[in-house]
Parts: C-alpha cells; sequence; structure tokens
C-alpha cells in the first residue's frame, strides 16, 4: 500500500470523465448485466496500483472477475506538479464519501449495481491504531485472504473454484513469497 502525498492532489483541466460520469456508467452496465462494481482509485505513479492492473487484466483473471463485476477507476492520487496527470474531476471527494480518503493507493470498494457500498479494502488488523488497514493491492498472505472474503461478499456467484483460482494466482505471483 502506498500512502497519500502530503499535499493534497486537485483536479487538472485534462482529468478526463468525473466521478460522477464514471458512476453513472458503471451502474447503468452493472445493472443492464446483472453484476457489481469493482471500482478502484489509483494514481499512475503508483506501482501497487500498476500490480493491480496486471492482476485485473490477466488472461486468466480478467474473464473471472469480469463475469460477475464491471471495472471502473478513479485517478485520486496525483500529484499538483504533475502536467502529465490529473485527478478524476470530484475522485478525491467520492473517494472520501466511500472511506478511502486516508487508505493510500489502490483503494478498492465494490459496489452494488445502484453505487451503494458492499465491502470495501480496508481489512482487520489488531496492530493498527484504527484497528483496520487497506489491503491496497493484495500482496502479503492476510491481504490475499482479505482480498478473497471482499470477492465472497462482493460477488457471491463466484465458486468456491473461482475463488481459489484468485487466490492461487494471487499466491503465485506474491512478491513476499508466501506460497
Amino acid at each position: 500500500m502506498v500512502r497519500p502525498p502530503a499535499l493534497s492532489a486537485a483536479a487538472g483541466p485534462d482529468g478526463g470523465p468525473s466521478a460522477a460520469e464514471i458512476l453513472q456508467r458503471a451502474e447503468a452496465e452493472a445493472s443492464a448485466e446483472h453484476k457489481n462494481i469493482l471500482l478502484d482509485f489509483d494514481a499512475s505513479w503508483c506501482g501497487n496500483c500498476k500490480l493491480y492492473d496486471r492482476f485485473r487484466d490477466d488472461p486468466q483473471m480478467h474473464p473471472l472477475l469480469s463475469r460477475v463485476f464491471v471495472f471502473a477507476t478513479m485517478d485520486t492520487g496525483e500529484r499538483p506538479n504533475d502536467a502529465k496527470h490529473a485527478n478524476t474531476p470530484g475522485g478525491v471527494a467520492y473517494e472520501a464519501s466511500v472511506g478511502g480518503g486516508e487508505a493510500g493507493w489502490p483503494f478498492m470498494v465494490m459496489l452494488d449495481p445502484n453505487g451503494k457500498p458492499i465491502v470495501d479494502s480496508y481489512r482487520p488488523d489488531r496492530g493498527s491504531k484504527t484497528g483496520t488497514s487497506n489491503t491496497g493491492y493484495p500482496d502479503a498472505r492476510e491481504e490475499v485472504d482479505w482480498f478473497v472474503e471482499m470477492l465472497r461478499r462482493g460477488a457471491p456467484s463466484l465458486s468456491r473454484q473461482d475463488l481459489a483460482s484468485v487466490q492461487a494466482w494471487l499466491n503465485a505471483h506474491s512478491t513476499t513469497q508466501h506460497h
């Protein structure tokens, strides 16, 4: 997980579609396809975000996850002095509204087709001051376990075999060598 920069990143003029537009499209698609939404908040410079993208787009994982989710992304960690990248307009406020304002990146939330949060990437963590920690990209064993739990809650139609496939993929690609 990556911690937020000290300065608040402001949306630039080329921030692309707004948070409201991204959500509206995702909700319409999810409703039409009877799926939930897997929304991630990220930043162009975030290494863990790129690992998450690699996982989500993997030829084995993408078909499995896209059966049950519509994917949406909002950039919320861009640096104010970055002329090439901008935050999604309204993304920082939306991320804060679903509890991810101080999470770091990536922060994930699974939403129902109406945009109501089901579960997010904060996992129980007795060692933290708040009692939770953002999983970010699920790499360590406890993060992988929490991501699989997120899938159980956010995509109950996934089979045990599907969940085991996700867990095996994450374990096989772990940088913490817990496989």
